[in-house]
């Protein structure tokens, strides 16, 4: 009868090992190093633009290495975390001192760590006039208090339709707690499924306004115009990193302060100052113990070129030092 491989190898390595040989525990310790072998991950939805790439780098970088990963809403993600289904995860919070307790009572050490902070932007269509929000008017919109867009300035187009990726998203529970007091969205908000719908919607309807993390929004990323070898190549190398611009194929809104008289676009600078108002936290978290893949990545995510990749996205990266320019009247 013929054997396939697979049903011969664990025959192979259970015969070595009997016979008190090592061989096969020399390669299953070599395939669980920092640098090898397979691992999971669960990341948040909206940050998939900036984590793909940071995968894409680590295993360009280390052949031998596999990151399996699902881009899940925030919540799957934490239960993946909780329940030990996964070793690593990618939310908009750190955990809590509770959720730290529970880890450590089923005997998991964790490590955390902000790898970055996220611009939350508003688009719009190219042909909506408006080109300015408050926070305020967000918190209006939001909440259907402000229901069509003559109700915010002169203007011809009707009923406002807002657009989220995913009603369990990261997303909708920052604008809700940080707008709305923890209160109920209006019923003009629906959510579209995924990001890249968020961005398809608002070029296809004129009324809508989309909410969306930075990186999506970005020419580089839209554009996917750079292979993952070439962005490996680059970030790998010792030449700087120039953050990415904004995309054209929408209008990115200019968001004020409500006591603030000038009104700023998610620019990397803004973000560094403070005068874009509507951003959050990335955290990485991690059970993996020293020496495994899950820590090895979360080493290289949270190091020099891990930093390097976020600047790049058009995020703000939580260690690497950020060149600021003056922007003149586009603020």
């Amino acid at each position: 009868m013929k054997k396939t491989l697979r049903t011969i190898l664990p025959a192979v390595c259970a015969l070595l090992l009997s016979a008190g040989a090592t061989s096969c525990l020399k390669y299953e310790k070599k395939a669980n190093s920092s640098t090898t072998g397979t691992t999971t991950m669960v990341c948040d939805a909206s940050f998939q633009n900036i984590m793909q790439q940071e995968v894409d780098v680590f295993e360009y970088q280390y052949p031998d290495a596999h990151i399996l990963t699902r881009y899940e809403p925030q919540s799957v993600a934490l239960d993946s975390l909780m329940s030990l289904n996964t070793k690593t995860i990618v939310i908009a919070r750190d955990l809590t001192d509770q959720e730290k307790r529970v880890l450590r009572s089923k005997k998991k050490s964790v490590k955390s760590a902000k790898i970055a902070v996220d611009a939350v932007a508003l688009i719009v269509n190219k042909d909506n006039p408006i080109e300015m929000l408050t926070v305020g008017e967000v918190a209006d919109i939001l909440s259907g208090s402000s229901r069509r867009w003559n109700d915010l300035e002169p203007s011809k187009l009707g009923e406002i339709a807002v657009i989220f990726d995913d009603k369990g998203s990261s997303l909708v529970s920052y604008m809700r707690d940080s707008l709305l007091n923890g209160g109920e969205l209006g019923p003009n908000v629906y959510a579209q499924g995924s990001v890249p719908k968020v961005f398809d919607a608002v070029k296809q309807n004129r009324n809508a306004i989309g909410v969306l993390g930075v990186s999506w929004i970005t020419s580089d990323m839209s554009g996917a115009d750079i292979d993952p070898d070439s962005l490996a190549v680059e970030m790998l190398s010792d030449s700087p990193v120039i953050g990415a611009t904004l995309t054209d194929d929408i209008k990115v809104l200019k968001i004020r302060r409500n006591d603030e008289v000038t009104a700023y676009k998610p620019y990397q600078q803004n973000i560094f100052d403070g005068t874009y108002p509507l951003f959050r936290q990335i955290y990485m978290i991690t059970t993996g113990v020293s020496g495994s893949l899950a820590s090895g990545f979360y080493s290289f995510v949270t190091g020099e070129t891990g930093q390097k990749i976020i600047m790049k996205t058009g995020i703000l990266p939580a260690r690497t030092r950020i060149q600021v320019v003056q922007l003149g009247e586009d603020e």
